[in-house]
């Protein structure tokens, strides 16, 4: 009897685990054609009126219009390309976040880290006259990494519950607010201008040769947490499992934080503070594929390259010729996905 009741209850494990896969592995499929389909309406707006075809034609440079060429290759298609690589490396930021710090609050815009990186980017700008792309990079990096830093000896050596943690963050973040407000007040009227895209964020000032440093970070992060994916599937199980199995808990918080700020820094450094991507990405992956790893981090990827990518084309449509600033859309997205996270937080309790 106790034979049949084991093979009875593996058989049911075995079937669940596989109508799960199934489960992910299409609603992954399904995140995959909304981003194209995401692209390709992207591709179609703007007042430029072109047929669909010619502008696929126009991305590799084969339409008979020499404009179109022009307005795809220099305008459309680095816009498109931006906003995927900055939605995947905040989506998956966020995801990893959430994961080494047992937090689902957690993302780089909620625990301040963005707004460390636009303090870094404010004093590389205004204080220091830095008008090259690496230096304002490598001043956003410290800013984020400090916050970082901060954030983590209250996780780790503090014990401060995930409500903590977010109200840490926030307080770090209206602080950076206030300190890049003052740093503004100084400001001549180019420098202020300069600013003032951190702060509202755009991804139509990047041009191929600015995407590369982000390219590289976001690639070097997702091909770290693809290799480590089994290692958060560990943690979810507590830290004394993650050690039994062999895992260096704290190097591999420690390194992954520096990687998030490294990725976010590099982000903000190019189309300025886009907020609650990094949230809202990985809870929406999440609610169909559960917890594990295998299908969250690529599940990030591609939602929080939709979510930015749909974001813009609604910035840009909403009131055309007007652009709204990307970052307002996104923070209208995200604000009410964080309140119903932070209050269902608070009913489970």
């Amino acid at each position: 009897m106790r034979s049949v009741r084991s093979q009875l209850e593996n058989k049911g494990q075995n079937s669940a685990y596989r109508k799960n896969q199934t489960r992910s592995i299409g609603f992954l499929m399904l995140l995959a054609v909304l981003l194209f389909a995401s692209a390709l309406l992207s591709l179609r707006a703007g007042s430029y009126n072109t047929p669909v075809g010619e502008l696929i034609k126009g991305v590799f440079g084969l339409s008979a219009d020499g404009k179109i060429n022009l307005v795809v290759q220099n305008n459309r298609l680095p816009r498109i390309c931006t906003a995927i690589l900055a939605g995947a490396g905040l989506g998956l930021s966020g995801c990893i976040l959430q994961a080494i710090l047992h937090n689902p609050l957690a993302s780089a815009s909620t625990l301040g880290v963005s707004q460390g990186a636009t303090f870094g980017a404010a004093m590389a700008i205004i204080v220091l006259h830095m008008g090259g792309g690496l230096g304002i990079s490598l001043l956003s990096f410290a800013g984020s990494v400090a916050v970082a830093l901060i954030i983590l000896a209250l996780s780790r050596f503090k014990q401060v519950s995930p409500e903590g943690i977010v109200l840490a963050g926030v307080a770090i973040s209206a602080m950076l607010s206030g300190a890049t407000t003052l740093i503004q007040y100084f400001a001549n009227e180019v420098e202020l201008a300069s600013l003032v895209f951190w702060t509202f964020g755009d991804l139509g000032s990047t041009g191929w040769d600015d995407m590369k440093p982000m390219a590289l970070v976001v690639a070097v992060l997702i091909v770290y947490c693809v290799l480590h994916r089994w290692d958060y599937n560990a943690l979810l199980s507590g830290e004394e499992t993650a050690v039994s199995l062999g895992i260096n808990v704290k190097k591999m918080t420690v390194f992954n934080m520096l990687l998030c700020c490294l990725t976010s820094s590099i982000i903000v450094a190019n189309v300025g503070l886009i907020n609650f991507i990094g949230l809202a990405a990985p809870h929406i992956v999440r609610r169909v594929v559960g917890n594990n790893h295998v299908y969250l981090i690529p599940g990030s990827i591609l939602a929080g390259a939709s979510l930015l990518l749909l974001s813009d084309l609604l910035a840009r449509t909403a009131i055309a010729p007007v652009i709204l600033p990307i970052g307002a859309i996104t923070a209208f997205l995200g604000g009410p996905l964080f309140l119903y996270l932070l209050f269902r937080g608070g009913r489970s309790k």
